[in-house]
């Protein structure tokens, strides 16, 4: 069982762009972690036991604490299960699994082992996030606008497997502004259509528009697509009954009415590490599963159109 009086001994699982990039300097420069073994098909981390598996790296180090998940989401659940069963603790990169059914069983299986699990969602830790949810609690929500574009060339380079089933494609970024969205409205979002542009040889979408709405009847309008070529635009619109707040960069610039009023530093993964530290200490999880209840409920109701093939 971890104890208060000791780092957190942790297992990274998967070691892709996103883990070098975000995970290991997070948790290089996070107190509370001792990063002890690394789990990977394909690479190695220098001065870190590295395995092939997760069950190897519990075999030779079985005195884990916690286990971070950063493969693609296909195979999340298999890793994240072995590891509930071992007594880790878990932290999911997002989306938390392929489907809903894993998500919720491996809830269950945090709950039954008492360990903690946390489904993480980084953009909600971006700099504007939390100061434009307090500026939205009490005012009139009229209409909201998500453009969220990119260039997939450029950021998913050789990722064949977000083209794959569950790979989610274009909802792979587009879930990040899901998740922000869910975040500030003060009401629930449900989801009304959809249209997936599928490319001819993909099994996963590289652009999407979603109709959605709130308890109040505000129009929600998301325009995703991966093939965005010059500046990126990660924006979301606001426009209430006292003024325009407009979310840039991905959460980290917040202004209203043109006026800037939040600009910060990129702390994403430092805070999701600092806040799994918490729930690892006080035995609780944090599980929200509307982001990817939407991408899903896009998958099912969205009317399909397909577009020219996606050659890398």
């Amino acid at each position: 069982m971890t104890s208060t009086l000791h780092q957190i001994r942790v297992a990274l699982v998967g070691l892709g762009k996103i883990a070098r990039d975000q995970h290991v300097p997070a948790l290089a420069a996070d107190k509370s972690f001792q990063l002890i073994g690394v789990a990977s098909r394909h690479h190695a981390l220098d001065g870190v036991p590295s395995f092939p598996t997760l069950e190897a790296l519990l075999q030779a180090v079985p005195s884990v604490d916690a286990v971070s998940v950063c493969t693609p989401p296909q195979v999340r659940y298999d890793i994240a299960r072995a590891a509930l069963n071992h007594g880790c603790h878990v932290m999911l990169e997002k989306p938390p699994g392929a489907t809903l059914g894993e998500v919720q069983a491996l809830v269950d299986l945090a709950n039954r082992k008492g360990v903690s699990l946390h489904a993480t969602w980084h953009s909600r830790e971006a700099a504007a996030v939390e100061a434009a949810r307090q500026w939205l609690l009490n005012r009139k929500i009229r209409s909201v606008v998500v453009t969220w574009k990119e260039d997939v060339r450029h950021w998913h380079p050789g990722q064949t497997w977000i083209w794959e089933a569950g790979g989610l494609g274009v909802f792979d970024p587009g879930i990040n502004a899901l998740s922000i969205v869910t975040r500030i409205l003060p009401t629930a979002v449900v989801l009304k259509e959809a249209v997936l542009c599928f490319p001819s040889n993909q099994q996963t979408p590289i652009a999407a528009s979603l109709s959605l709405g709130d308890e109040t009847g505000a129009p929600i309008s998301v325009e995703l697509d991966f093939r965005q070529t010059g500046p990126q635009s990660w924006d979301i619109d606001v426009e209430t009954d006292s003024g325009r707040l407009t979310l840039s960069k991905g959460g980290n610039v917040m202004t209203v009415d043109g006026k800037p009023l939040v600009q910060s530093p990129d702390r994403e993964y430092p805070n999701l590490y600092a806040h799994f530290a918490t729930l690892v200490r006080d035995k609780r999880s944090d599980v929200d599963i509307a982001p990817l209840r939407l991408v899903a409920d896009a998958f099912l109701c969205g009317k399909r159109v397909q577009v020219e093939p996606f050659v890398e």
